[in-house]
């Protein structure tokens, strides 16, 4: 599968862990930086071209990640197409699939360990979209107000 990911200073360190595992698991990943550490820049210069990646190509998914994954997720959110979701322990990631077919995770590296981190990442990847027409009629909601605005 291939997976979008970036990450600010705060979680430069986590991106760097998370692609090599996501590597290890055949996964084809594109890294969107911070590919240095600065610890003054900014996460929408990272988070938004993710974003777009995913929202360009259907079928990939992203990841972001900064201290708290509040920002991230707000900035990959900006794009069209993008469903970004905060994601903080198991069930947060796999409702993100199944119920808001979240195209996009969001985490906070500061709030987890990076095994944590790596857990979440894991079960969004493997979790798809439950397809229930309830779940569908509200996307389908967010995706014609999106379209008119």
């Amino acid at each position: 599968m291939r997976v979008h990911i970036a990450a600010d200073h705060a979680g430069f360190e986590l991106r760097n862990y998370l692609i090599e595992m996501l590597k290890e698991g055949g996964h084809d990943v594109v890294d969107h930086g911070a590919t240095e550490y600065d610890a003054l820049d900014a996460y929408p210069t990272m988070c938004i071209p993710c974003g777009e990646a995913v929202a360009a190509e259907p079928g990939s998914l992203g990841i972001v990640i900064g201290g708290s994954g509040n920002g991230e997720q707000m900035a990959a959110n900006l794009v069209k197409g993008v469903r970004a979701a905060l994601v903080w322990n198991e069930a947060t990631a796999v409702l993100a699939r199944e119920h808001n077919d979240a195209n996009v995770i969001a985490i906070g590296a500061r709030q987890h360990t990076m095994e944590e981190a790596a857990h979440f990442v894991n079960v969004f990847l493997a979790t798809e979209f439950s397809g229930d027409s309830r779940h569908a009629y509200r996307i389908g909601l967010m995706s014609e107000y999106e379209n008119k605005h």
